[in-house]
């Protein structure tokens, strides 16, 4: 059964059917999928969910499909954890964090999108699939892409990290490297969009594939106990997650599936690419399109499509943004690694290292609940930290060499305990 009624302009308000079409042909504002939510209220309940899949169509309800899931059965249902080092390390109470870097199968939050848009795209009767894409996304095209049959083409920036050109090339899709950053990329995809009878997931069918990443806010609220935390920091690239994470949050709110909602979320963006974020600082309704120069290449969208709905998100939730540069970004993932276990690519570490920031500023309270969400994998992106965490020592096949190597590494670790104790009683003493 769907719980569908069809697409709303989100400016001007006026009603679509359930189509292929994704601007509004009177003001030309961005669609969204709207719901009987009465409907899903009579049958939706927390004990629905816990018997549902182990993945995001447990929440099946509140998706914009008609029929059965066709793609991304095991999508979803990453981890959420209690981060006790990270907290400690940071100086606060409560942390949790949301690791997507774990999805399932490739790695990144956009598993959840591409499940969601490719079972719409099967329902539409389409037999191929594409996407303008900094990486992950081209990742999950390709790859569902191929689990579905579909004929699949993949257009990304030229310079992306070799290892999401591999990450796409591996499934036998058809990648494009466009000689430009992400904003000429997706503007070429329009125009191939125009033309061409394809599923293009975040272009054509976008309204569709945007409700998958509520799936993300939908977990982090059951597994935290049917609770809402009182904090979340969301990186952003087109704008699309954090507010469609709000969305989950609010969903679950009106439904009664959870007691109360007062959440302040917050927006990451990195240094070379921040126009979301520097709207908020400088209290501007404007979001000036800026050209990326940034390692964060999965952030790296200067002209994000959900740009002011992000931003509209940050200022209903008396939330704030902060920016990451690349030193910090590269700090932050290994500090995640070091503390949590965790390797995340350049976007988790903006995201750290933002929150970090805003703990530091005041702006998040100490002794408040934090969620810091993680959305992919540092396999990924490996380029980023590869001059920042040493090398290995090599040694001959003997104990003697590795007794030398061993004792010489506790020495260099006691001179710099001392010297570490020596500047604590020098600050001390000024």
């Amino acid at each position: 059964m769907s719980f569908v009624k069809g697409l709303r302009c989100r400016e001007c308000g006026r009603e679509y059917p359930k189509e292929v079409v994704y601007v509004c042909e009177y003001c030309f504002g961005s669609l969204e999928v709207t719901y009987d939510y009465a409907a899903i209220k009579r049958v939706l309940t927390k004990e629905k969910i816990l018997s549902g899949p182990k993945s995001l169509w447990r929440y099946r309800e509140l998706l914009p499909i008609d029929g059965d899931p066709t793609c991304g059965l095991q999508s979803g249902h990453t981890p959420f954890f209690k981060a006790n080092n990270l907290a400690k390390a940071l100086g606060v109470k409560e942390l949790y964090v949301k690791d997507d870097s774990v999805s399932h199968p490739t790695l990144s939050f956009k598993d959840r999108v591409v499940a969601v848009a490719l079972s719409k795209a099967r329902e539409f009767g389409f037999d191929t699939v594409a996407c303008a894409s900094t990486g992950n996304l081209a990742n999950a095209v390709a790859s569902h892409g191929a689990i579905g049959n579909f004929k699949r083409y993949v257009f990304i920036p030229a310079d992306l990290e070799l290892g999401k050109i591999i990450g796409s090339l591996v499934y036998g899709a058809y990648l494009i490297g466009v000689e430009g950053n992400y904003d000429e990329v997706n503007r070429l995809c329009t125009e191939i969009a125009a033309k061409y009878q394809w599923a293009f997931v975040n272009i054509n069918i976008r309204p569709f594939y945007a409700e998958g990443s509520k799936t993300y806010g939908y977990e982090i609220l059951e597994q935290m106990g049917w609770r809402a935390p009182q904090n979340i920091v969301v990186p952003i690239a087109g704008g699309s997650l954090i507010s469609k994470i709000w969305k989950a949050f609010k969903e679950f709110h009106d439904l009664e599936l959870i007691p109360e909602l007062k959440t302040k979320v917050y927006a990451a963006q990195p240094q070379g690419c921040s126009p979301v974020v520097t709207a908020i600082k400088e209290k501007s309704e404007v979001i000036k399109p800026i050209k990326p120069k940034t390692i964060a290449k999965s952030l790296a969208i200067g002209n994000p499509a959900d740009g002011y709905y992000a931003m509209d998100t940050v200022r209903k939730t008396g939330g704030w943004g902060e920016e990451a540069s690349d030193q910090e970004i590269i700090d932050a993932i290994k500090l995640l690694a070091s503390t949590e276990g965790v390797f995340t690519e350049t976007a988790g570490g903006v995201t750290l290292a933002v929150t970090k920031k805003l703990i530091e500023q005041g702006k998040i309270p100490k002794n408040e609940s934090i969620v810091v969400s993680i959305t992919g994998q540092g396999l990924k992106t490996q380029e980023a930290v590869q001059n920042h965490v040493g090398g290995a020592k090599v040694i001959k096949p003997n104990l003697a060499a590795f007794e030398a190597c061993f004792h010489q590494d506790q020495k260099s670790e006691e001179r710099g305990q001392k010297t570490e104790g020596e500047s604590k009683k020098l600050s001390s003493i000024l």
